[in-house]
């Protein structure tokens, strides 16, 4: 990847840097990709042949020395799938890229299929002689991975079923999405004569020009609007393969699937959407009417949505100080916290420069504990890129942190995922308030913070509920891409309120959403992580005893305890309404102090 991608270097900017993938394999031709897919193999068949129709008579060492087995299995595909979508992912336009990437899918299916028994017959294990066996030290140590895996016990399919959802997946679902990837990178948006990639162009609806804004925007709607049945296709058949699927698994309703999967229940999630969208009067509807009048207006045109004011600094932020940035906020939080940070700087850990082909947006992958998390971003220098530096280390940090709980053990939930990432936003954004003398750098930066927050918050519920809409109306037929505009329609304008105005090319702005692709109802995952921070740092502000230490461990904690356990020591219940309340108090707080300043 290095030798395809050399580090860019731009004079406002500065340098920046390119991830080494080398950490992973050394190139697409690497021997060692080879090597591993062939002892990978082997073991899968050797752990067939020794476990397969044999698990449920396992006592509980022998049953903790063959999940040990399967971890060590599964990390090695793991890393072959890493490395894959991260190739992919810098750079999805190229056909050879592009090729390879689905090969070594195929290839890692195919093996894991002979792997998948595994699980299946672990989960027929009677709850009275699982506990018995977890009385094992060998397999005590993977009983909240056990216990997750028992939790699918009701909607797991017969073997054979399974290894066809399972195979089929290549040539379905994981097809689909790649089709949506490639299209989205591939597309260009017409802009003062160039051909912009959609973060260039996204970027420009932050422009200080107005008219820049719009006609950045009016592009958007034109190029995304000419692809709009393609992407309904998508949309459709994604949604029709999840319906079908979610109804031979026996999951009650669309958002079942994910909930289970985010270890929170559906009483906890319906309370947390039921409280944002119960907000949206006195968060969303009240911040931008008050923009608007900060605009000498009744309404904002879509576009201006997340304008700067006039007094924002629109200075454009090298690297380096970006960087800088990030890093002393992390560090007047804690030391440690910007030991791990650091290293991502340090050694060639993160993408960070726009061009062409490059995934948009921003992302972190934890690849496997064995190595280390990579981060993706598309630095344009605006305080909003440097906030998303500081959202996508938090995650990174969260990763390294959790490694040590191996394979298995350190992945987090994503309701619990978005914890460091929001979190470390946080810190970033203190230091820059309190750094700043200037009244009306304060508002800008405020306000800055807001929008950040409510498209964190109340942008994500809104996208939630056009998901549960979508997924609703697919049960009954096909659904149109205009009927897809309504209800994207719909919900902006319930979740933004009357001082937003919109024009007909806003209603194909829901087709480059790519959550709704690779992830369904993933969105309310950051509503939670914004509410649950909200909590956590208004514990820390309230000084907390060893806050520091305290939130260290919980992200060192990986995915081995559930979010009630994890909040416990800080005196927070995700269960009780009052909860998200207090989340989205601190919001509402800020707007006030907004309209004080105004």
């Amino acid at each position: 990847m290095a030798d395809a991608n050399a580090p860019g270097e731009d004079h406002d900017l500065g340098h920046l840097p390119n991830w080494d993938l080398s950490d992973l394999y050394r190139s697409r031709t690497d021997p060692a990709l080879d090597r591993d897919l062939e002892t990978a193999g082997v073991a899968a068949a050797a752990f067939s042949s020794r476990y397969h129709g044999r698990v449920a008579a396992l006592d509980g060492a022998a049953l903790g020395a063959a999940v040990g087995e399967f971890e060590r299995i599964d990390e090695i595909l793991a890393r072959l799938t890493s490395y894959a979508q991260l190739v992919h992912a810098g750079d999805l336009a190229d056909p050879q890229v592009g090729r390879f990437y689905q090969d070594i899918q195929e290839k890692v299916t195919t093996i894991a299929s002979g792997t998948l028994f595994f699980n299946l017959e672990m989960n027929q294990i009677e709850e009275g002689a699982m506990a018995e066996r977890l009385k094992a030290p060998a397999l005590a140590r993977y009983a909240p991975w056990v216990k997750n895996s028992r939790a699918y016990r009701p909607h797991q399919l017969a073997e054979d079923m399974e290894r066809l959802l399972h195979e089929k997946h290549v040539a379905g679902r994981a097809a689909w999405i790649r089709l949506f990837d490639e299209t989205m990178a591939a597309l260009r948006f017409e802009f003062g004569g160039r051909a912009l990639t959609s973060a260039e162009v996204f970027h420009l609806l932050s422009d200080r020009d107005a008219t820049v804004r719009r006609d950045a925007a009016r592009s958007v709607g034109r190029t995304l609007g000419a692809h709009a049945r393609i992407f309904a296709h998508i949309t459709n058949t994604l949604a029709k393969d999840k319906e079908i699927e979610d109804r031979w698994r026996h999951f009650a309703r669309p958002t079942s699937s994910r909930n289970l999967s985010n270890q929170v229940e559906d009483g906890v999630v319906e309370a947390l959407v039921a409280a944002v969208r119960g907000a949206y009067p006195r968060l969303s509807h009240r911040y931008y009417a008050l923009k608007a009048r900060w605009f000498g207006a009744e309404q904002l045109d879509y576009w201006d949505r997340n304008a700067p004011l006039p007094e924002d600094d629109d200075r454009t932020i090298p690297w380096t100080e970006a960087r800088d940035t990030v890093l002393a906020a992390y560090g007047g939080f804690s030391g440690e916290l910007a030991r791990v940070g650091r290293q991502f700087f340090d050694r060639p850990w993160i993408d960070a420069g726009v061009r062409p082909g490059k995934a948009p947006g921003a992302f972190a992958h934890p690849t496997v504990p064995s190595a280390h998390p990579y981060l993706l971003v598309n630095y344009q220098g605006k305080v909003r890129d440097v906030m998303t530096l500081a959202h996508e280390l938090g995650h990174g940090v969260h990763q390294v942190l959790a490694a040590g709980q191996g394979h298995f053990l350190a992945d987090t939930p994503l309701t619990l995922a978005e914890t460091a990432s929001v979190f470390g936003e946080m810190l970033t954004f203190r230091r820059l308030l309190e750094g700043e003398g200037d009244p009306r750098r304060r508002r800008a930066l405020l306000a800055g913070k807001v929008e950040d927050m409510l498209n964190t918050v109340v942008r994500q519920v809104a996208f939630f509920s056009f998901e549960e809409r979508v997924h609703a109306e697919r049960r009954e037929g096909e659904i149109t891409a205009e009927r897809l505009g309504d209800i994207w329609m719909d919900v902006q304008r319930e979740s933004l309120g009357p001082a937003l105005r919109f024009e007909d090319d806003y209603r194909c702005y829901w087709s480059y959403i790519p959550h709704f692709i690779h992830s369904p109802f993933y969105v309310y995952a950051y509503a939670f992580g914004d509410c649950l921070v909200n909590s956590l740092y208004a514990a820390y502000q309230a000084g907390h005893p060893k806050f520091a230490e305290a939130y260290l461990d919980m992200l060192r904690a990986g995915g081995t305890l559930r979010h009630g356990e994890l909040l416990a020591p800080f005196g927070l219940d995700a269960g009780d309404p009052a909860f998200w309340e207090k989340g989205l108090s601190v919001i509402a707080g800020f707007v006030d102090e907004l309209e004080t300043m105004a």
